[in-house]
This record gives C-alpha cells, structure tokens and sequence, in this order.
C-alpha cells in the first residue's frame, strides 16, 4: 500500500469508527509527552477531524522525562480538572490510574490483535482502563561508520562493549566523543538500567507480586555501570545524563554507543543529525554469559475520569489504538507499533526496515513490576542507581539500600 493510499486508510477508519455528528461542538484535549511525536499524531488528529464534524482536537504537551509527566498528570487529575479528556501514560501507569479512579473503563473493546504485554499492561481485574498507543523497548544504537572502520561486530555483551569503545575512542582521538551513553538521572529511565544487567542475570525484582530481590546480581548491576564511568567508556557526569540528553549527544556525532529507546531513530535520521544513514541498531548486551534482554516500554491512552465528553474520547481512543493508526504512526514517527500485524507492513518495513527484527525484542522484553506502589518502586532504584553513578555510595550499599527500601514497600 502507498502512503497516500495509508493515509486514506487511516481517514476511512476514522468514518466507520465516527458517531454521528454532535450537536454541538465537541473539543477534545489530550496530553502528548514532547518527545512522543506530537507533530506526527496532529496528522492523525487532523484527519480524524475531518471525518467528524463538530470534534475538534487540541494537543497539550510536555514533560521531558516520564517523572515530570506523571507529576503533572498527577497534580490535574488530583484536582478533578476536566481540562484533560485523554491522556498518554507511560506503561507503568496505568494500573495505578485506574486504582486511583482517573480513568474510565473502555467497554467492548478487542483486545486480542495487541502485544501480549500491552493487553496485560492495559487489563486491571478483568475490565480494560486504556489502550496501547505505541509499543516500546529499549535497543543499543551504534555508530555503524565507525564500527566498519575498526572490524567491530555489534557487541553481545558489556564487556565486548567496553573493548570496542575504548578501541574506538583511542582510535579517533576526539574528545567529544564518548564510548556509551545511558541514563544516569534519577528518572524512570534510571530503573530500566539498573534492571538490564540485573535481569539478565536471570534474577526477578517481583514474582507473584512478592519481593525476589537477589543482592549479589544487584550489585554486579550497579558495579557494571560505575566501573564503565571509571574506566572512561562513559562520561563522569552520566548521573546527570537524562533520556533525551543521551538521543541528543548521539544524534551529534559524539556518541559511539547509546541505550535508548525506539523514538531516536527517526530523530537520527533527520536532516539536522550528523549521523544520518551511520546508525545500526542491535539488542542490548548481556552481562557475562547471561541472556540479552530490554527493557518493556511503550505509552497508553486514557480517558480522564472527569472529562465531560467521555463518549466522544472513548471513540477517539478507539480509533488512535487501530492497527491503521499504528502503522501510520510507525512509518511516520518511528514508533513501534502495538499490533503484530503492522509489523509485516510492507510500507512500515519500507520506511523501517530494523522494524523486522524488532517485533522479537518487544515481544521478550521484560516489564517492570506491575503494583499500585510503583512510583515507591522506580523511587528506590531510580534515585539509589543515581548516587551509585555519582560516587556518593558504592555498589554494594546501593545494593543493600534498594533491597531495605523494597523491603519496605512490597512487604
């Protein structure tokens, strides 16, 4: 199918899923996080728009990081704001949205085409309370360019990792350039690199909603990554790096290796990248002879509790979450869809043609503990994980440290 073609799709979709048209107008808000593509789903708003006289769509957006998200959600919705009618959550979070009645159930709804993990990630005691809006994992980005030059394979553990930066850095003398950028910022995404090593020492956090915590691997987790700021393969002030920091130095040419998520890709291939077509992508190395894994992401859309015009979000949601919508949204932002099926789109593969061998990354990757006391959770590990980094306590009180604080929240 041609785009064109898609992008008539995508307005048919829209037709059949539309109610009539409403007596009055209806506005419709939602909040769109600034790095989720809010310039590509205005696309998608538009056209949707024009197959429903009298819905109009307003985005609002920011939040650099998943933290100063959820602090602004949190504050809106805690004030009953019915200024909000949909809103984009991170995975995490919808279970405690609902726990928290923020959101509405969405009724008569399939759920059977979504990823396994998003049907779950979606699904509180058996009632449906959002629907995916993207998929999402974490991948290791290279510098294709220069791991030709220096015969470097992509790296399948961290110590491979560490040889091939120092070779590289060494080798082109510039000292802007760093061997890895991770997260290192008491963020969300903080979690996710404590949890990569840890988990892929085949080690659980949670396991039938009871602690499984093992310290020995949380401290090989936590000593991994300050042993790779000591040895120079990442920059000392990582502590400091946040999720779009690290997409921006990469997407700068300073940057042999990132952890990151799918969003940078189209961002690296943009006109204003100075690694444009120089960008491989491959899964995440594992920590000795462990299992590579990533990290599960991915956003979901919710209807607010107190918007006035639930019906007509209910309908939008719907609509945003189809497998049309998906595929367009892959093609045109480089997020990774939610339905198996856009991943065998010859137009997506066209567009993204890593997307082929994506599908198996999302599909085991692994999700962060699911519990109404998440935000205690990411806290633990987020803010321990940062003053590891900053050298302000070792690996193995910072191990000791999120075992006690776990201890404390999932007793």
């Amino acid at each position: 199918m041609k785009l064109k073609l898609l992008a008539a799709a995508l307005m048919a979709t829209a037709l059949q899923g539309a109610s009539p048209p409403a007596s009055a107008d209806t506005p419709l808000r939602i909040f769109i996080s600034t790095q989720q593509q809010p310039q590509v789903w205005r696309k998608v708003f538009d056209q949707y728009e024009a197959k429903n006289p009298g819905v109009t769509i307003a985005i609002e957006s920011g939040g650099a990081t998943s933290e100063l998200q959820a602090q602004y959600l949190n504050t809106v919705m805690s004030a009953k704001d019915p200024s909000l009618d949909i809103l984009a959550l991170d995975v995490i979070r919808p279970a405690q949205y609902a726990a928290a009645n923020w959101t509405v159930p969405l009724d008569n709804v399939d759920m059977t085409k979504y990823l396994a993990a998003y049907v779950d990630a979606n699904t509180v005691d058996g009632k449906v309370v959002a629907l995916p809006a993207f998929a999402d994992a974490m991948f290791l980005y290279y510098r294709k360019d220069l791991l030709d030059k220096y015969a470097i394979a992509p790296p399948k553990t961290w110590d491979e990792l560490a040889a091939a930066a120092k070779k590289i850095t060494e080798g082109e003398k510039n000292p802007n350039l760093q061997g890895l950028s991770f997260q290192g910022k008491a963020i969300e995404g903080a979690v996710c690199t404590f949890l990569l090593p840890y988990w892929s020492q085949g080690k659980t956090l949670v396991s039938n909603g009871r602690l499984t915590f093992d310290r020995d691997a949380a401290v090989k987790s936590l000593k991994l990554w300050k042993d790779l700021v000591d040895q120079g393969v990442a920059k000392k002030n990582i502590s400091e790096v946040a999720t779009d920091d690290t997409r921006k130095e990469f997407q700068a040419g300073n940057v042999a290796f990132a952890v990151n998520w799918a969003y940078a890709w189209a961002l690296f291939q943009g006109a204003e990248s100075a690694v444009a077509g120089k960008v491989g992508v491959a899964r995440l190395p594992a920590l000795g002879g462990g299992e590579q894994t990533s990290c599960l992401g991915g956003w979901e859309f919710g209807v607010s509790a107190y918007s006035t015009h639930k019906d007509e979000a209910r309908k939008l949601v719907s609509y945003l979450a189809s497998q049309d919508v998906s595929s367009f949204m892959a093609i045109n932002g480089s997020l990774l869809p939610t339905v198996a099926a856009s991943y065998r789109d010859p137009e997506v593969l066209k567009a993204v043609p890593w997307f082929g061998e994506a599908l198996n990354v999302v599909q085991t990757a692994k999700a962060r503990p699911v519990t109404a006391r998440y935000n205690e959770v990411s806290d633990a590990i987020r803010t321990t994980v940062n003053s590891v980094l900053s050298g302000v306590i070792t690996p193995e009180d910072g191990a000791g440290q999120i075992e006690g604080r776990l201890k404390r929240i999932l007793r």
